[in-house]
């Protein structure tokens, strides 16, 4: 997982406030975590919990998929143990969230017919659960979930419960939390939990108020960013994004997986349900609330529209193009028409240029995964080298040199990816494409 995002200046100057944030946007290149916590061969198989016939799991399971979809919610809770309460008081929410999702598709299945625990409490299988978003998504995306089935002697099998209690843990989706709120776009699916302030017993009805006019906030700015992405890389992609709005920070990083914190970070890019490969899966945007609540309007305009060029381009998807071309790209689109002007825009690039620091070439892949003040100048430079490219080459080579990078054979990292993509599409090689950059800058910011 690599993840990084602009920093102190540009969020100050987006955001309009006096505190120091650091980052602001991110990519991330891996999928979500698919059957996290232990496997079925790993733990040890009890025999004192009865064991349902594959037949019985299969036919429970069915009962529920069907039930989703036909929003039969009766249909559903009775496969849930009613005795369960607090389980059955999850599923209760679990299914009221997914009536609100537009699913084409929804199908639990059996993964292993080995238990994956089987105690006093019940017995417990490992699932694979696919869905589909209608109008989003182009397959069916998988993830891992865990179900304890159980007998009860008069009614027979039950769902009774999840794999917590075994310390299984599901793949994250954010209808498995509190309530949903979902706002359908134009070009956007707006899919954010409501939060603990609308459940708290105060001012239940302006909470929620407050949180529907957020979210549509976001899909209006998404709807508006899909035709601004459009216009400078073309229509060579869905032209649809799903983003995710969390309540929390900790669920925010659960839903990404890998990046362990999202404090700074406003949103992010990412793929999910690849089960590991990257080359598959559903694009999300995931908006983390503590940052993204920070910034004004001209900030959040930045940034989800940086984000949906990671998903216009595949940015989660890539590991080949150098990353200044991935988040220098984003960027361009994302300042193009916010009216920032490029001192605001690249304050620690300018004051690093002023003390006579000037970067020998545009930032590696490695100077996205620092932090600080050095961060936010690695994004100031690749900003600044696509700006320049469009400015001297045009747009259209500018989106050209980067799908050629994006098709160049080789390892990510590897130098001669961008010589030969730079050769092939500008006419130059790689040194004197930075010395070009290196004029440019002086005269942007000196």
């Amino acid at each position: 997982m690599s993840s990084a995002g602009s920093g102190q200046s540009r969020v100050a100057a987006l955001a309009g406030v006096a505190i120091v944030l650091h980052l602001v946007t991110a990519v991330g290149y891996v999928a979500l975590h698919h059957g996290a916590g232990r496997t079925a061969a790993s733990l040890r198989s009890a025999t004192a919990a009865p064991v349902p016939s594959t037949a019985t799991v299969t036919a429970i399971l069915q009962r529920r998929s069907r039930a989703v979809l036909a929003h039969d919610r009766a249909a559903f809770l009775a496969t849930v143990d009613p005795s369960a309460q607090a389980f059955r008081a999850g599923q209760e929410t679990l299914f009221d969230n997914l009536t609100k999702i537009p699913l084409a598709t929804w199908r639990e299945s059996l993964a292993d017919t080995r238990a994956a625990a089987a105690a006093d409490d019940g017995w417990t299988a490992r699932l694979t659960l696919t869905y589909r978003l209608r109008g989003f998504d182009a397959a069916d995306v998988a993830y891992t979930q865990y179900l304890t089935f159980g007998r009860r002697k008069d009614a027979g099998w039950f769902v009774s419960g999840d794999g917590s209690t075994h310390g299984l843990r599901d793949d994250p989706q954010i209808w498995d939390g509190g309530g949903l709120t979902v706002i359908h776009g134009r070009r956007s699916l707006v899919i954010g939990e409501d939060g603990a302030a609308v459940g708290d017993g105060t001012g239940t009805a302006d909470a929620s108020e407050t949180r529907t006019a957020e979210l549509r906030d976001i899909a209006r700015r998404l709807d508006t960013g899909v035709g601004l992405v459009s216009d400078v890389v073309g229509d060579r992609w869905s032209r649809e994004v799903v983003a995710l709005a969390p309540a929390t920070e900790q669920e925010a990083e659960e839903l990404v997986g890998d990046v362990r914190n999202l404090g700074d970070i406003a949103a992010l890019a990412t793929v999910s349900g690849a089960a590991g490969d990257p080359e598959h899966g559903a694009d999300r945007v995931i908006i983390t609330p503590t940052a993204f609540d920070r910034l004004n309007g001209l900030g959040r305009h930045v940034v989800l529209t940086h984000e949906l060029v990671h998903v216009a381009m595949g940015g989660a998807r890539d590991s080949r193009t150098p990353m200044w071309l991935i988040e220098g790209l984003a960027d361009y689109v994302g300042y193009k028409k916010a009216g920032v002007s490029t001192r605001a825009a690249a304050r620690e690039l300018a004051a690093q240029l002023a003390s006579g620091d000037v970067p020998a070439a545009p930032p590696g892949r490695s100077a996205f995964s620092g932090s600080g003040e050095r961060l936010s100048a690695a994004y100031e430079e690749a900003w600044l080298a696509c700006r320049m490219i469009a400015e001297r080459y045009g747009e259209g080579r500018l989106v050209r040199l980067y799908r050629t990078a994006a098709s160049e054979p080789g390892d990510a990292g590897d130098p001669r990816i961008e010589d030969r993509a730079l050769r092939s599409v500008l006419g130059i090689g790689s040194s004197e494409f930075a010395a070009q950059w290196r004029a440019y800058l002086r005269k942007e910011l000196t």
